[in-house]
């Protein structure tokens, strides 16, 4: 049986309480550790390119990979600056450190302006400035979501996919690879998909629970999010399967790669509407079995045809 967290096992009717935290312990929950599986997508160009045998070509997609995931954390620590006010009256969110003051703002700051100089450090003197600049931009991206970008409807959703494309493009220039514009719009579209389906979650855990911390969820109706929900989905399936059909490498035997692909969505689908799962994205990805079958069928199917078979 799994053990009760301090916030499951409050009494009911009374306000759970956030679990104790060293500062830090605060910190790395408050850079979100467990969200940097999003940065995987850096690796995309060095795999769709050939050069997963280049140790060259790796250690630089490594460099890119701990780039992102450095700057995407500060990011986090500010969104979390941002909206300590609105946590604090999320049942859930409450429990951030910030929010529950486990984490001091000074301090808060300071580790974001540390690593988002580690990030620009690191990407522009060990990478190339390409590379550099594009992590510059993910990070001006991001704060400019945290203070405005967030709260406009569909443009919000789509600034997520944007910070997605990033690490794509990122991750390709790295390896001095081109990205391909099927590769791109992929990215874009899954990430439409994710962002999406994201909103309708929150929308039906703040409906169910009466809360209102994202105020944007004030513009997205069920009914909607569920079209575009359906509309990213089929655009997302459609453009994998036209960029298999005539991949750059290894043409269309690419195709073989579409059933874990389609499986992972629809499984990630089936996760969202019939089980009302709520967990983040990172979580979904990092622990469900069927998605992670998903992914790992598509990585060693993909990883012999390019490198095996071809």
């Amino acid at each position: 049986m799994e053990s009760m967290t301090p916030e499951q096992s409050a009494p009911e009717g009374e306000p759970a309480q956030a679990p104790e935290r060293g500062p830090l312990r605060a910190a790395l929950k408050t850079a979100r550790p467990h969200e940097w599986v999003k940065n995987v997508l850096v690796f995309a160009g060095l795999l769709f390119s050939g050069q997963v045998d280049d140790p060259w070509a790796v250690g630089q997609a490594l460099i890119t990979f701990v780039a992102f995931c450095a700057i995407s954390s500060a990011g986090y620590l500010i969104n979390d600056l941002n909206d300590v006010e609105l946590d604090r009256q999320h049942p859930k969110k409450r429990m951030r450190p910030i929010a529950a003051g486990q984490l001091s703002i000074g301090a808060a700051w300071a580790i974001a302006g540390g690593l988002a100089a580690g990030a620009l450090a690191l990407s522009f003197a060990a990478v190339n400035w390409k590379v550099g600049l594009m992590v510059a931009g993910y990070g001006a991206i991001q704060v400019a979501y945290s203070f405005g970008l967030k709260q406009v409807v569909i443009i919000d959703v789509m600034t997520l996919a944007t910070l997605f494309i990033l690490r794509v493009m990122a991750g390709s220039e790295a390896v001095e690879a081109h990205a391909s514009e099927w590769l791109i719009l992929c990215t874009g579209m899954l990430a439409l998909f994710l962002g999406f389906t994201k909103r309708r979650q929150e929308a039906v855990s703040e409906l169910h629970e009466g809360t209102s911390s994202r105020p944007v969820l004030e513009h997205y109706s069920l009914p909607f999010l569920d079209q575009m929900v359906a509309m990213v989905t089929t655009g997302t399936v459609l453009s994998y399967a036209i960029y298999t059909v005539n991949s750059p490498l290894i043409g269309s035997e690419m195709m073989l790669t579409v059933p874990p692909v389609v499986y992972g969505i629809f499984r990630y689908l089936y996760l969202i509407y019939d089980r009302s799962d709520d967990r983040s994205t990172a979580a979904i990805v990092a622990e469900d079995r069927g998605v992670m079958a998903a992914g790992a069928v598509f990585a060693i199917t993909a990883f012999l045809l390019l490198y095996v078979f071809n």
